[in-house]
Formats: structure tokens, sequence, C-alpha cells
């Protein structure tokens, strides 16, 4: 794992338990991706989500941001989001699993 992303998405609050369900059902998605090392979705608050995810490199990155979850996103960003979602790319400096 080299890279990642750190997703930040914030619900309109009536459409905050059909956010956390999408992103409950965009596990399987990411377990179908090649490319995607790790994929942790969270719930921060109310109506903020956040998705931490992993790859070994940009391509991998760059297919999972023109992926079916990314497609999902941006529907749901149309009527569901108080905001777009801000994604934000980063490079990883270390990891521990247990």
């Amino acid at each position: 794992m080299k890279v990642g992303l750190l997703v930040r998405v914030e619900a309109k609050p009536e459409y905050a338990d059909e956010v956390e369900a999408l992103l409950r059902g965009a596990q399987e998605l990411a377990e179908q991706e090649e490319g995607t090392v790790t994929w942790f979705a969270f719930r921060e608050s109310a109506t903020v989500f956040g998705v931490f995810d992993t790859f070994e490199d940009e391509e991998g990155r760059q297919a999972h941001l023109t992926g079916r979850i990314a497609a999902a996103l941006g529907e749901a960003a149309r009527t569901k989001l108080g905001a777009p979602p801000v994604i934000a790319p980063v490079d990883l400096l270390g990891a521990k699993f247990s």
C-alpha cells in the first residue's frame, strides 16, 4: 500500500440513513475492486460520514475514482448530500494491521 484516499461525505439530515446504507452496501463493491487493498467506511456524526481506502499504486487509485462506488456517491451528491464529497488523495507513510 502506497497511496490512499480520505473522503468526507456530509448528508442532508433527512437522508443520513440512506447515505449510511449506501456506504454499508459499497463494501461489496470495494471487495470486487482488484486495485483496492483496504477500504473503510465510517460515521463521524449524525450527518458526516467518511471513507478511507488504500491502493498499491496510482493506477489502482484512479480505477477506484472512476468505479462504481464513486459513481454512486456522485449520484447521491445530487439530492442526498449537503455538499459535494471532499476527496483528498494521500500518500501512506506507514500502516499496522493485526
